[in-house]
């Protein structure tokens, strides 16, 4: 009998070889498991009566459903999303601003104050000096073509976190000079173009994103692998064999960027920093790979004031997912 499993999840470059079935089925299959991938322009809400029994779940968003006491969603330790942040603040392009610091007493934009991404591009801030308190925020929708929301979900504080009244977009008040850096996880149109408007605010990303990495140890996860508890409690071996199968269809893509290189003009470059900065396996799921990253958001958290105390990552995740690698892996820029 074959029981199909339905998933929500982002239109990730890496998930085609799985949506192709170039994927090893017969863990599956043994199970009698089809899957039923959805690739969603916007994130599912598991708690919210769906359809669905696996979706890509907001890190802190799960974060906060834990902490509030619910039971009715369960994240295994998978990262759907995760990177480097720096590359996510931007400025004018006439912007005198080229460091973080730059940024101390100034207006920033961003699009959700909850948001995992914005957590740990606060964080990035922070570190050099741009604190919660040394910044007037603006959260609102990045272009006109976003719809107008609560992106506060009640962490404003009068003067210094809160909507444009008028409900302008950000990127609008950014090429106004009302703002002086917008955070974003995604670029808006325009921003590649050869007479683009804005810029990113640092000039050596690479070099910020990997001297991060040497610092902490881990790269930032933003997105992880929920389920509804319901399936999960019933289906555990499965839900492990569905990680290993997005595991599996990351590689193979991996291996095919490397051999073709063609997706952009110089992904050869990036594939070979990649390889040299980045050790083998940082991007596993499981708490032996990424506990130590877990453990620094939920500090992130308490620290942000997002919740009165950091979750336990036992709390966050109290299934694991077996290591496929034997040790830890080692940030060091080589």
């Amino acid at each position: 009998m074959t029981m199909t499993v339905r998933m929500a999840l982002r239109d990730w470059d890496w998930l085609t070889p799985l949506l192709l079935g170039e994927t090893d089925r017969r863990a599956l299959d043994r199970h009698g498991v089809e899957l039923d991938i959805h690739r969603v322009p916007a994130l599912v809400d598991l708690s919210s009566g769906t359809d669905f029994e696996v979706a890509e779940t907001s890190l802190s968003r799960y974060a906060q459903h834990i902490a509030a006491g619910a039971t009715d969603v369960t994240a295994l330790p998978h990262w759907m999303m995760q990177s480097f942040r720096h590359r996510c603040i931007i400025v004018s392009r006439q912007s005198s601003a080229h460091a973080v610091r730059d940024l101390r007493g100034g207006a920033i934009g961003l699009t959700g104050w909850q948001d995992s991404g914005n957590t740990w591009t606060r964080a990035v801030l922070a570190e050099s000096g741009v604190g919660i308190d040394d910044a007037r925020w603006v959260v609102g929708r990045l272009t006109a073509h976003h719809p107008v929301q609560d992106r506060l979900a009640g962490f404003g504080r009068p003067g210094h976190i809160e909507a444009d009244p008028r409900e302008r977009p950000l990127m609008e008040m950014l090429s106004a000079g009302e703002l002086d850096a917008v955070l974003t996880p995604f670029m808006p149109t325009g921003f590649f173009a050869s007479d683009s408007l804005w810029r990113p605010l640092l000039d050596d990303l690479a070099g910020a994103e990997a001297a991060y990495a040497d610092r902490h140890n881990f790269v930032p996860g933003i997105h992880v692998l929920g389920f509804r508890s319901d399936f999960l409690r019933s289906h555990q071996e499965i839900a492990v064999e569905i990680s290993a199968a997005l595991v599996e269809s990351r590689r193979i893509w991996t291996e095919k960027r490397r051999r073709y290189a063609e997706t952009s003009m110089w992904i050869i470059d990036d594939l070979l920093r990649e390889s040299r900065v980045l050790p083998a396996g940082w991007d596993q799921p499981g708490l032996d790979r990424q506990g130590e990253m877990v453990a620094a958001f939920s500090e992130q958290l308490e620290r942000q004031r997002l919740l009165p105390a950091a979750p336990a990552v036992s709390d966050l995740f109290p299934i694991d997912i077996p290591a496929a690698y034997d040790a830890r892996p080692t940030f060091a820029h080589r």
